[in-house]
């Protein structure tokens, strides 16, 4: 049996940063990290697997930024994602002020691809204006040519110089609002890289072993490199870069953060939209009335609490159980599919009933069960929202009308 207060080791002390509401760093838990495998253009498939991710136990997901179709995706998914999303870009720096642009919580730069010191400095510039932070996001098998001779490879001092660097030219328009990650693919050289990076900067530290291969060989690898660092008390967030659905990338991140005494264990997961202009609802105020009349049951179901009909099944369509809020009504759906109708100021109660059932008597007993009306209700109530509100309730389409306008330039 373990003893409570026995932990792994005290946590290095860094600065913090926030990554829109999650705070990395400082005395901040470890988050979870994950990234999408679908396109960034592809909206809604991408907000499923955002959803997905977050009832995972993810706490950032990091999206592709690499053309104008993803910076666009990104303005329609940033105001309905339910966690803070990270930009990853790649060679061109317009894709990370169009990132900014959409609103996104952060960026991710490697030194390795994005090498123009101008360039480096107007994104940093733009990102210290929105009061945003950028991880630097060195990679061994991309690192700069001319470091890569001047050690002679892909070292850990190669890794670090390049990182330090980078904040050099950030340093020279004032901007500090950031972390680092030094990967690799080869785990001792992945540890001792982030170790050295540990010793030269107080900057919050992103663990991760880079390109680790499908599992089960890709999470003990994975795991080999980011518990070492754990275990010494270095590193403030963590993603598992899994040959695999990124789901399983969370559940690894979650479970290790859980055996290591790192984050809490949780029997309910539930997960909840951030609210946007299509919500007819007050979400916060649902989503803490759900978790409190469902954490006493210990119930070991996802649930999800959606602002609204239109997109809330299918963006968590993966939760066991969830109820889509529309005008006075909420959609009770098991995995995306509608299986009732309820008024509105009986959607937690009913959210309740539900869980206890599908615990009881299992997800397919229950879908067999759904009242054979509630798609078509749910179909019409959709409709009329749509009718009332507009396809472009979160403003979505002025953002990317600038976006076009300044790369067109």
């Amino acid at each position: 049996m373990s003893r409570p207060g026995i932990v792994v080791a005290e946590r290095r002390k860094t600065r913090q940063v926030h990554v829109g509401s999650v705070a990395v760093g400082g005395d901040a838990p470890v988050s979870v990290q994950s990234m999408t495998t679908t396109k960034t253009a592809d909206v809604d498939g991408t907000l499923a697997q955002i959803y997905a991710l977050k009832g995972a136990g993810v706490d950032l997901v990091r999206c592709t930024c690499n053309d104008l179709g993803a910076a666009e995706g990104l303005a329609r998914i940033v105001p309905r994602s339910p966690v803070p999303i990270i930009a990853d870009i790649h060679f061109h720096y317009e894709m990370a002020l169009a990132a900014l642009e959409a609103g996104v919580a952060g960026l991710r730069l490697n030194p390795g691809n994005l090498r123009k010191p101008e360039e480096i400095k107007i994104v940093a510039s733009e990102a210290k204006d929105r009061k945003i932070p950028i991880r630097i996001g060195v990679n061994a098998g991309s690192l700069d040519k001319a470091l890569y001779a001047k050690y002679g490879g892909a070292t850990p001092e190669a890794l670090v110089e390049s990182a330090l660097h980078e904040l050099e030219l950030f340093g020279e328009v004032g901007f500090e609002d950031v972390a680092f990650s030094v990967k690799a693919s080869n785990v001792p050289l992945m540890i001792e890289s982030y170790r050295l990076l540990s010793e030269s900067t107080d900057h919050p530290l992103h663990l991760g072993v880079t390109e680790a291969g499908p599992p089960p060989a890709g999470i003990i690898k994975a795991t080999a490199g980011i518990a070492s660092l754990l275990t010494e008390g270095i590193g403030d967030t963590i993603r598992y870069s899994l040959t695999a659905d990124p789901v399983e990338e969370a559940k690894a991140g979650r479970q290790l953060l859980e055996a290591l005494g790192l984050r809490e264990r949780k029997g309910l997961d539930l997960i909840a939209c951030p609210s946007c202009g299509r919500a007819e609802i007050d979400v916060i105020a649902v989503a803490k009335a759900a978790q409190s009349a469902l954490e006493s049951l210990n119930l070991p179901i996802q649930v999800a609490v959606m602002g609204c009909v239109v997109n809330g099944p299918g963006e968590a369509r993966e939760a066991d159980l969830g109820i889509a809020a529309g005008r006075h009504k909420g959609h009770l759906f098991i995995r995306g599919k509608i299986v009732g109708v309820v008024k509105e100021d009986e959607m937690v109660s009913a959210l309740v009933e539900e869980a206890k059932k599908i615990v009881e008597e299992g997800i397919e007993a229950r879908l067999a069960a759904a009242d054979a009306s509630a798609e078509a209700e749910a179909e019409r109530d959709r409709a009329e929202l749509l009718n009332l509100q507009g396809d472009d309730v979160n403003h979505s389409e002025q953002v990317i009308a600038e976006i076009r306008r300044k790369r067109s330039h």
